[in-house]
């Protein structure tokens, strides 16, 4: 019984440690124009966050980063928005192609008993740079990361 105890006691300081860590590291996957995912890592500022985002998609790998204000939260969810900058890098018939633009993240992360959030999110696109002007409706995502 004392051993059942002391796991149990562990465990719960394990979490309350792990969910005072202000760094969350993962993966982000879902729909960007095609299916795809990323390498997530998000730091706490205060009581926003900034993430950062390595990831493969059709044919060539982004690169984002976000700066996300924490609008509300319901006990463990929290509701975040906020604007960041992307870089795209992809194979064309001609070669190696480039794409740049500003973004936008709208989404909600529910912090878990354990030390993992998952999260939905939504980042449309305004693709400025490496060729014609547009903007993406598409970008929604499902991600799953590690508090530390």
């Amino acid at each position: 019984m004392k051993k059942v105890i002391a796991i149990l006691v562990a465990a719960l300081a394990f979490a309350a440690v792990a969910s005072a860590q202000p760094r969350a590291l993962g993966l982000r996957g879902g729909w960007n124009g095609t299916f795809g995912g990323e390498v997530s890592y998000q730091h706490s500022l205060g009581n926003n966050f900034a993430e950062f985002d390595l990831g493969l998609y059709g044919n060539g790998f982004t690169i984002a980063g976000i700066y996300d204000f924490v609008f509300a939260n319901a006990g463990a969810v929290n509701f975040y928005g906020g604007p960041g900058a992307i870089l795209n890098f992809f194979s064309t018939d001609d070669g190696l192609a480039f794409a740049g633009g500003v973004v936008g993240q709208l989404g909600f992360e529910i912090e878990t008993g354990i030390p993992l959030n998952i999260s939905v999110d939504w980042r449309p696109t305004c693709w400025l740079l490496g060729g014609h002007p547009y903007f993406a409706w598409q970008g929604f995502a499902l991600g799953l990361r590690y508090r530390f």
